[in-house]
């Protein structure tokens, strides 16, 4: 089984909404691990995260621990960067395995070719503001400059403060439309280059999407728990978390 989920957005909120949060997403990767041959975590893992070269984020050390254990049992973990992870250097890969990806991917997976990506910097070009940001937050220059010149708990604090700004944004348009502009890329780029689904994170709304030749699964945030399955036939399914604690109830997904 091939496990997919977006948008858990760890440290986000109060510590105690945090905490929640995170033992939540490692009940979730206990259960996903039962049956697992990968687990793929397509951006926004962290409400913030800014690596520099000897220091990370405080925090989230049950998620870490984890991952790092399920990649030494020999389960693969791929993480696909965010807008609010941008900023991963080799940590996770070098203290946990995990394997990272900062741009889309087409991968194969029990006979289907599925593209994978957080979806943050597709199909932007009308707006204005986005190229830019995802301009200056790419580029390589800036992030250089900032870990030399901005002290670690500045850094976290604004990046807190962005992140704080981005989600209230995003909880302002939380209905099926809000995807659109995804789904229209995947239909522009499945004229050129088909594959069998489209997987894709960033717009916390969960949708299963099917027209005639193409099917579109975005996963939702972790507000409301929600990730994909692919089975050995190729099924891919879209699904709600549901924690032991009781967490958020459940719903139908909109096509």
């Amino acid at each position: 089984m091939i496990y997919f989920a977006s948008d858990i957005h760890l440290g986000c909120g109060s510590v105690e909404e945090a905490r929640t949060r995170e033992r939540r997403f490692t009940a979730w990767l206990d259960r996903a691990a039962e049956d697992a041959e990968a687990i793929f975590l397509l951006g926004d893992l962290f409400d913030f995260w800014f690596e520099y070269r000897r220091v990370v984020p405080q925090g989230f050390v049950r998620t870490l621990g984890k991952l790092a254990a399920l990649t030494d049992r020999g389960i693969r973990v791929v993480f696909f960067t965010g807008n609010h992870d941008m900023w991963v250097g080799d940590y996770l890969y070098r203290e946990c395995g995990v394997e990272i990806h900062t741009s889309p991917c087409v991968m194969d997976f029990a006979g289907r070719r599925i593209f994978l990506a957080h979806g943050d910097n597709l199909n932007i070009a009308r707006f204005s503001s986005l190229r830019l940001m995802n301009a200056v937050f790419r580029s390589r220059s800036l992030r250089w400059l900032f870990s030399w010149l901005v002290h670690p708990d500045w850094a976290v604090r604004f990046g807190r403060w962005w992140s704080g700004c981005s989600r209230k944004s995003h909880g302002a348009m939380l209905e099926a439309g809000v995807t659109d502009p995804l789904v229209e890329y995947a239909r522009e780029r499945q004229k050129q280059d088909p594959v069998d689904c489209y997987v894709f994170g960033h717009m916390h709304y969960a949708r299963d999407y099917s027209e005639e030749g193409l099917r579109v699964v975005l996963l939702g945030a972790w507000d409301d728990p929600t990730y994909a399955v692919l089975d050995d036939a190729g099924r891919i399914e879209l699904k709600r978390w549901q924690a032991a604690d009781g967490g958020p109830a459940h719903g139908k997904f909109e096509p």
